[in-house]
């Protein structure tokens, strides 16, 4: 895991591209040159009245332009403050924070639910061997079109306004996908789901965890997760999202 820093960024540019969830690229010079697929950043309100920072996870990475891209959902006070921001002003953040996706070969699941896509298009860029990208919303649709250059792109909602109707496995079963591999990120239910999927057909399977968290670097204790393993910080079967996360091999962890 890379070493984390604290920065001043400037905001690049801050726009809704869906109903509540905010397109934001920042500039801040280290931590682009040190982020990694799957990673988070903890952002910093400037109301004095939130002192805890948000958890938001690392969209793309772009270290020649020393900048990376945040999407979000308006979730409370503080991601309605950042909504707010617009061009030229500043940002402070911590980051990269966490552990990534490992980058394995051969053919792999990209799989992603609701505010879970995010963190998967810089992981779909920087992967290699075939690439099925599997992107699950409720109703409404966004970042689909920048998944088509890095692999397949495949679609479920919940209405079946898009796609197979239905969720992230009725795609795989109705188009008869297979892979080595699993990466996802999403709601719980999905991703107990993917697990038990994986388990079934012996697949590796790499789940990125999200829970609220306070301090982002692991001294709090405030986003556990169990584990099959003793935890060597805390002498019990518990693993931190923000520290040993927020990406485990799936079998690691039980939700």
């Amino acid at each position: 895991m890379a070493e984390k820093r604290k920065e001043r960024g400037i905001v690049i540019c801050n726009n809704e591209i869906s109903n509540g969830i905010f397109d934001m690229w920042v500039s801040t010079t280290e931590i682009a040159c040190m982020a990694v697929p799957g990673q988070f950043v903890m952002l910093y309100c400037e109301d004095g009245s939130r002192l805890l920072p948000r958890p938001i996870s690392i969209c793309e990475i772009n270290p020649d332009g020393c900048a990376i891209r945040l999407v979000y959902r308006i979730a409370g006070k503080g991601t309605e403050e950042f909504s707010r921001l617009s061009e030229g002003m500043p940002l402070t953040l911590l980051g990269p924070l966490g552990n990534g996706f490992p980058k394995k070969e051969g053919a792999s699941f990209i799989i992603g639910g609701g505010i879970g896509i995010p963190p998967m298009l810089e992981l779909a860029k920087q992967l290699s061997g075939e690439k099925q990208v599997i992107l699950g919303f409720r109703d409404v649709q966004f970042l689909t079109e920048e998944f088509l250059p890095y692999g397949t792109v495949y679609i479920a909602t919940e209405d079946g306004s898009a796609g197979t109707k239905g969720n992230v496995l009725d795609v795989i079963q109705e188009n008869g996908l297979t892979a080595e591999r699993i990466y996802a990120c999403g709601p719980m239910p999905m991703l107990r789901a993917v697990k038990e999927y994986a388990a079934g057909h012996n697949i590796e399977c790499y789940v990125s965890l999200e829970e609220r968290m306070a301090c982002g670097i692991g001294a709090c204790l405030g986003c556990v997760c169990k584990s099959k393993e003793v935890d060597g910080h805390t002498n019990v079967k518990n693993k931190r999202i923000c520290k040993e996360g927020p990406v485990f091999l799936a079998g690691e962890v039980e939700f």
